[in-house]
């Protein structure tokens, strides 16, 4: 097999601690390197070789189906490895490990197929029996080929994409942000992309056996992964009493195996076509066509490969079926072979043909004219696959032309690439580090990157975050608010049944503690979790932090973010403290000066007593809440169409609905109007009671001069599940266009839920993100700029390192005072003045040798460039007093 033993890698088996890996039986079982025994393995082992005591059974070393010296390896290789780690290693002879290993390092293991007879003890002969080695010998075959060709399935594919010239954007939608992406699907997509960067496409339109390859070659991932960890489980795993239950698992993996090589090859036998017809040279075509239709699989040898294996499945002949698979694995790399070769050709054929000396067909010269007059212009290929179509250009060995039948030389080119493209020679394994190579270290993966729906925030950014989380506590403790601080991560179960179909965004951490955890979706889940836990009955609090939902992220609409939270909870008068928390909420708007918006109310027992009166089954109150709430984004046909076909809604009863939802108005012209004698609201007990609450709210929301700001609003639905009474969201009116800025409610039964007291809550959140976005985009169409620091004075020192502990010295002094400086040491005056114009600092001290002489240095204002000498003693004390301080 391997021509030159002394070229030959060692792998080392039976070591404490080692592992046997795929890689590791395929590399032996292919002859490209020689095993060594541990000598801590053979030193558990029982010296009594040829001749022991107990009766000796003759059997042969020969995998029962193995049809191929690879095979026969592949059961000896990890045959070897029972051994060596057999439970009850003492009663293994050291005679047999050594004379696997040797057969397996000898030259005379012939090319065929061939056994190794043997006289074993019955113990021995047990542990050969249950081995499963042949199984998983099979297994590791179908591992290392199917990383292989998992790896080179994404660059050959990429050069597809090339040769035809095809359209593709659709790898940017793979990942649509929304939290449920196929990541196998993404990260194909991601490859793809890496490969392609720079390439030149024609855009000539979306072809499917293009667009399915981030889904097609994912599949391939996923199960491979699987295969892999299955095993590498067992490969190592001791010999276990019997063998049940190995063949099942291993066919339950392996099928997806089969399954998926069905679909590439499928998948990949279109693109080949593809390739074939954009082949710009007529002989190369011809050429490629005619051995294509001799030695390239076809779609029915294909189905043929994967029927033959599902029978096997079916008949639980599972060593067969695991030989089946590596049959059907061999179909699919000659297939995507062939696609390897004829988009190389697509892309290279032309200038191939011209370096053999004309074009060449049947040995007679004919030289295309036209194509000599009119050249194609070349495409532009990515960075990532010019370095691949490099690799096999030096495969082919071309300087300059040729000679001959141009149709042998064809047929040479393929043949070449053929065996360059085989995982049994070891100029693969270099191929496929070469890939990975390209999308691991291409240029654009270098650098690192944000997850989606996330933002850094420094120097101006930061300014206006501060200055706004500055004025949210000045409004939250005015109303005598204490601060509280939560876990960024819930057990999973606080979290869960508590925001309704929007569980779905809630973040899962992997168990990695013992304990099935989440990301805090909100701040009030987390806030009522406190309260029952130490038995609160009365809390005024707030808490600013972070949040994290699995969203689609949007312009301000993020995964992570701040949420400012005001909360009451506790016995108090009737609407007290839901007026409260309006109020908190318009005064927090009110100073942070974003512009015009309004509160949009309603309230969740008046929507529960709507839906009574429409006749939603109790049942379905909540969900179809959920749809209510989407009539800010969605017109009511299509809310009506979701009611009706996915939830199951009659017609009759979603268009009363509609009538219903429609109404809004000022608080209290809409009031008047469902208190209105005869009114439906009226007769429904929940409504009523509704009815009457907001009566209170908006007499105290008048009186307190904010309810010019509030809309009642009956499609107002908020999706979450904890809500029991009012309800409301604040949006903003403005230009920018962010959606809901504020939202909240009252939750009396959600403190209640973690087995405690019922404790009745009502509260506001502040998505501080949106308000972020709508100051920052003030700030750009107001032009104005914001200072980065608040420095009030910089100290500029002239001269070089030395006199750094000087200005260590006064700047101290300066810090000493409580004031905010910075220093700077140069040679060069300008560039002191260009750090304190950046920063925009008003005031400069200036330190030079000449003033220093005289005990002085100079004080600048930067504004009005006046400047003036005073006493280094008293340096501090004068700039204090020109900042009035």
């Amino acid at each position: 097999m391997a021509a030159c033993r002394d070229e030959l890698k060692i792998i080392t088996i039976g070591g404490k601690g080692s592992a046997l890996t795929s890689t590791s039986v395929y590399t032996i079982a292919t002859g490209h390197a020689l095993v060594r025994i541990d000598s801590s393995a053979l030193d558990r082992l029982t010296n009594q070789n040829r001749n022991p005591q107990k009766p000796l059974h003759s059997i042969s070393l020969t995998p029962n189906k193995a049809s191929n010296l690879i095979a026969t390896r592949a059961y000896l290789t990890v045959l070897l490895n029972k051994l060596l780690h057999y439970t009850n290693s003492s009663n293994v002879r050291t005679f047999l490990p050594n004379l696997i290993a040797e057969t397996l390092n000898s030259n005379k293991f012939g090319s065929e197929a061939q056994g190794l007879d043997v006289e074993v003890t019955e113990e021995e002969k047990l542990v050969i029996e249950v081995s499963n080695a042949e199984l998983y010998g099979v297994c590791a075959i179908l591992d290392h080929e199917g990383m292989g060709l998992g790896v080179v399935d994404d660059a050959v594919a990429a050069l597809s994409c090339e040769a035809v010239k095809a359209d593709v954007r659709s790898f940017d939608g793979v990942d649509s942000g929304d939290g449920f992406v196929d990541k196998e699907a993404a990260t194909v997509a991601s490859d793809m992309k890496v490969l392609l960067v720079g390439y030149d496409s024609n855009k000539r339109g979306e072809s499917e056996a293009v667009s399915e390859i981030p889904k097609v070659n994912g599949r391939l991932r996923e199960v491979v992964k699987a295969l892999h960890t299955m095993v590498r489980v067992e490969l190592n795993s001791g010999v276990k009493g019997s063998s049940g239950g190995s063949g099942k698992a291993v066919g339950t993996t392996v099928s997806g195996l089969a399954v998926a090589l069905l679909f590439l090859g499928k998948s990949s036998l279109c693109r080949v076509k593809m390739n074939l017809d954009v082949m710009g040279n007529e002989v190369l075509s011809s050429g490629l066509v005619s051995l294509y239709e001799k030695k390239c699989p076809s779609r029915d040898d294909l189905m043929k490969g994967y029927k033959a294996v599902t029978d096997l499945l079916v008949e639980e002949d599972y060593v067969m079926f695991g030989y089946g698979v590596c049959g059907l694995l061999g179909i699919v790399w000659k297939i995507v072979a062939w696609e390897e070769i004829t988009a190389f050709f697509a892309l290279e054929g032309a200038e191939l043909m011209s370096g053999i000396g004309g074009q060449v067909y049947g040995g007679e010269a004919k030289v295309d004219k036209k194509s000599e007059k009119k050249k194609k212009k070349k495409t532009v290929l990515g960075k990532g696959t010019s370095v691949i179509v490099q690799l096999i250009k030096d495969r082919l060995q071309i300087v300059g032309g040729g000679s001959g039948d141009s149709l042998d030389i064809i047929e040479k080119w393929v043949e070449n690439l053929f065996s360059f493209f085989s995982p049994k020679q070891p100029e693969f394994d270099e191929f496929v580090q070469k890939v990975k190579e390209i999308v691991e270290r291409n240029e654009s993966r270098r650098l690192p990157k944000l997850p989606k729906g996330t933002r850094d925030f420094a120097n101006e950014q930061m300014v206006i975050r501060e200055r706004a989380f500055s004025i949210i506590a000045d409004v939250f403790k005015r109303h005598g608010a204490t601060s509280l601080d939560t876990p960024a991560f819930e057990l999973r179960e606080t979290l869960m049944g508590k925001y309704g179909e929007d569980s779905k965004l809630i973040y899962d951490l992997a168990d990695q503690g013992g304990e099935l955890c989440s990301l805090r979706y909100d701040l009030t889940v987390p806030f009522a979790r406190y309260v029952a836990m130490n038995g609160i009955t009365s809390f005024k609090r707030y808490q600013i932090a972070k949040v994290y939902r699995r969203d689609n992220p949007s312009k301000g609409r993020y995964r992570e973010f701040y949420q400012c939270d005001f909360d009451i909870a506790g016995q108090y008068e009737e609407m007290g403290p839901d007026f409260e928390i309006v109020k908190v909420l318009t005064e927090l708007l009110d100073e942070l000066d974003i512009g015009d918006y309004e509160v949009k109310l309603n309230h969740r027992k008046l929507l529960d007593g709507m839906l009574e009166i429409c006749g939603v089954p109790p049942e379905k109150f909540r969900t179809i809440c959920s749809s209510i709430d989407k009539l800010d984004k969605q017109s009511f046909e299509q809310v009506k169409k979701e009611m009706v076909e996915e939830k199951g809604l009659a017609v009759e009863t979603a268009d009363r609905i509609g009538t219903f939802v429609k109404e809004k108005d000022s608080p209290k012209e809409l009031l008047s109007k469902l208190k209105q004698e005869g009114s439906e609201f009226l007769q429904n007990a929940s409504s009523s009671r509704a009815l009457d609450e907001l009566e209170i709210l908006f007499d105290a929301l008048e009186r307190s001069k904010c309810i010019d700001k509030v809309v009642f609003d009956l499609s107002l639905a908020r999706g979450l599940d904890y809500y029991t009474g009012v309800i409301f969201e604040a949006v903003f009116k403005g230009t920018t266009q962010v959606g809901s800025i504020a939202a909240g409610g009252r939750y009396d039964n959600l403190i209640g839920m973690f087995g405690s007291k019922p404790v009745p809550a009502v509260g506001v959140s502040l998505g501080i993100e949106r308000v972020f976005a709508i100051m920052e985009q003030l700030q750009k169409d107001r032009n104005e700029t914001t200072r980065p620091t608040e420095t009030q004075v910089l100290l500029g020192v002239m001269g070089n390192k030395s006199k750094i502990p000087l200005a260590a010295e006064l700047t101290s002094k300066l810090w000493s005072a409580k004031l905010k400086a910075e220093f700077v040491v140069s040679t060069r005056f300008d560039k002191i003045i260009s750090r304190a114009n950046d920063s925009k600092i008003p005031w400069m001290v200036l330190v030079r040798d000449r003033e220093l002489e005289t005990g002085k240095v100079k004080i600048k204002n930067l504004e009005t460039k006046i400047e003036e000498e005073v006493p280094l003693s008293a340096f501090v004390d004068e700039v204090k007093n020109r900042l009035n301080l």
